[in-house]
């Protein structure tokens, strides 16, 4: 699903993102709700980039990467945590372009998430190439996202991938 989004472009640099995990819902400027079996997935897009929630039975998880006033958690390159009864896996790294590089990569991601149906897009007002993007899918016992944050000002990408899997039971003894 591809939304133009009605807010200013909130965002203007790769450095102001922040990571955080557990956080409330924020106010959504768009939103998918899926259910992928027996999980229930929202994908959010915030004026300041996204929100991802997950859900199984009594269990929840939330991924905010976003300008987060007053956070203290930049960005991270990974980030290995157990929430609950899951195990949770991120990653992020930040691409710069040419600006012809950079409008190619965005229309390709766009034309990826905007077409599949378990992806939503977003398009800043004032860019074509400023957007933010998720896509998620479930493999096994394991929920998977990427999302894309586009700065066409600064030519840069960042791509996250984050991986939700459930905790295998500890081994019993013999």
């Amino acid at each position: 699903m591809l939304t133009t989004l009605q807010t200013s472009y909130t965002d203007t640099r790769a450095d102001d993102l922040a990571w955080a995990l557990g956080r409330e819902p924020l106010p959504a400027l768009a939103a998918l709700d899926l259910q992928l079996q027996d999980v229930k997935v929202q994908l959010r897009l915030l004026g300041a980039s996204h929100q991802v929630i997950i859900e199984q039975g009594d269990s929840s998880c939330s991924e905010t990467v976003a300008c987060i006033a007053g956070s203290s958690t930049p960005l991270p390159l990974g980030v290995a945590k157990r929430v609950g009864d899951w195990e949770y896996e991120f990653a992020a790294r930040v691409e710069t372009m040419s600006s012809g590089s950079f409008a190619g990569r965005a229309q390709e991601l766009l034309a990826l998430v905007s077409d599949h149906p378990n992806g939503l897009a977003g398009v800043f007002p004032g860019s074509p190439h400023a957007f933010t993007a998720l896509l998620v899918q479930r493999q096994d016992d394991q929920v998977h996202w990427r999302t894309w944050h586009a700065y066409p000002q600064e030519g840069q990408l960042v791509a996250t991938r984050t991986r939700v899997g459930a905790r295998l039971p500890a081994p019993q003894p013999a």
